[in-house]
């Protein structure tokens, strides 16, 4: 199976600053890719040369098999983003704010009428739909901004620290949303928490100072960090250690 995303030895230089340095990756569909590194790594600045924000200072992108030099406008048809910050219109209600990204999207008449409804559906947003974003809780938000995401039925979808600030029972909610949209298409994970690419993803790539200094399977990262971990056993006073 051919990957869906390719990123081919991307760096970024902003001014003296380099920002990622000769970053490849790729991703099938059905897979899920955890994008792992602190903060400041280089993970939200790989995302946007991703999405056509920024230009990369050297290397390509290729999403579909579009270069996001030669064709950025089929790239970012083919995309779905989640940015870290949900975008949404709180004086809009949730079905105007979805009537107004499927526009956006290009689509009209029935089309638009059933990209709406089916977003709905795989979100579960059908209580929240006359509401305004404005009063929604930070978990539906999220679900409102996949949603958005997600319309069109683009290829790809680019989710940007997806659970930051939820609850535990959003997250776990959240997560599990995140593996049913997998199914049809890839997904791109970006978290600087690890426990969050155990729970979802099925390959991570992790990123430190804008260099790649792990690629690969969940479970070839698992082996080399569980023989670094020391167990500790906490015993009740009074017992033999």
């Amino acid at each position: 199976m051919s990957s869906l995303l390719v990123v081919d030895e991307v760096s970024k230089w902003f001014g003296d600053f380099q920002a990622v340095n000769n970053v490849s990756f790729d991703v099938k569909r059905g897979e899920i890719l955890g994008f792992l590194g602190p903060n400041g790594a280089g993970k939200s600045t790989t995302l946007k040369m991703i999405t056509t924000y920024f230009a990369p200072s050297s290397g390509n992108i290729f999403v579909n098999g579009y270069s996001i030099y030669e064709d950025p406008e089929k790239v970012r048809e083919s995309i779905g983003y989640l940015p870290e910050q949900t975008a949404l219109y709180p004086e809009l209600k949730v079905i105007e704010q979805l009537n107004f990204a499927a526009g956006v999207r290009g689509l009209s008449g029935v089309a638009k009428k059933v990209a709406i409804e089916e977003a709905v559906e795989a979100c579960s947003l059908q209580e929240v739909v006359n509401k305004l974003c404005g009063v929604l809780s930070k978990g539906y938000k999220q679900r409102v901004g996949l949603a958005q995401a997600i319309i069109g039925k683009p290829d790809l979808l680019i989710l940007d620290e997806p659970t930051s600030g939820l609850d535990p029972l959003q997250i776990i909610q959240i997560r599990d949303l995140i593996k049913k949209l997998a199914e049809s298409r890839a997904l791109v994970l970006s978290t600087h928490i690890l426990q969050e690419v155990n729970a979802v993803c099925t390959k991570v790539v992790i990123i430190n100072r804008g260099r790649i200094v792990f690629s690969g399977l969940l479970n070839e990262l698992k082996s080399p960090l569980e023989e670094t971990f020391v167990k500790v056993v906490v015993k009740e006073e009074g017992d033999v250690c």
